[in-house]
């Protein structure tokens, strides 16, 4: 069984001081402190959930779930080559490329963890969208249970005008929730929360808490993969 004893006390420090040298030289010298000051623990972490996820479909591994600590630059302004955070993905298959995830960040700017449909191709985007059209009440059962267990969708990023196809919808809530771009709630963690285990009991928590919308988008990606929503 796997087990995660929390990040080292050196883990935001060291992300700090990354930010700050942004030198590979540096990165290089203080390998062995990311190793076992972050990538270690963020892999345990991930096992651990995997373990006790696996029920909501939830599963990862410390090989392909984590994302690496280098920054893609390639079409970027922003040459720093190395993330201020980092992060990992747990996905019903195990991969990143799979939608109703959990995702989990710890950085110098903030950690959180989220359950998220994240920019869903446009298919399935789509789809969700109608549903929420055309059968108001599902979507709305959704949200008071996620409500109830205190967590509210995220609207970060939503459309400022109503997508082509739903400009009849007059109702202020359905209306804000077809311009969103994703579907994802999010659980901030005190950083200072992150050195122990209980952090993986406060992300468990939090993901049981978000199943509402895991179910809601897994019909919705069921009915779409029939061709029907």
């Amino acid at each position: 069984m796997a087990e995660f004893r929390g990040f080292g006390k050196k883990a935001i420090p060291f992300l700090k001081a990354l930010d700050f040298h942004q030198s590979r030289e540096w990165f290089q010298e203080n390998r062995a402190l990311y190793e076992s000051e972050l990538r270690v623990p963020l892999g345990d972490l991930v096992e651990v959930l995997t373990e006790r996820l696996g029920a909501l479909g939830l599963k990862g591994d410390r090989r392909k779930s984590l994302f690496r600590i280098n920054r893609d630059v390639r079409f970027s302004k922003d040459k720093r080559p190395y993330n201020q955070h980092l992060s990992a993905i747990l996905s019903p298959d195990g991969t990143k490329m799979e939608q109703g995830v959990l995702f989990v960040y710890f950085g110098i700017d903030r950690c959180f963890a989220g359950v998220a449909w994240w920019q869903p191709e446009p298919g399935l985007l789509a789809a969700m969208r109608q549903t929420i059209a055309e059968k108001p009440a599902e979507f709305r059962a959704m949200v008071a249970a996620l409500g109830k267990n205190g967590l509210a969708l995220d609207a970060e990023g939503a459309l400022k005008r109503m997508p082509r196809g739903f400009e009849r919808i007059e109702d202020p809530e359905l209306a804000a929730a077809i311009r969103n771009r994703h579907f994802v709630v999010r659980h901030p963690v005190d950083p200072a929360a992150i050195h122990g285990p209980g952090l993986a009991d406060e992300i468990v928590d939090f993901t049981l808490r978000a199943k509402p919308l895991l179910d809601w988008g897994r019909k919705i990606e069921g009915r779409e993969a029939k061709g029907k929503v």
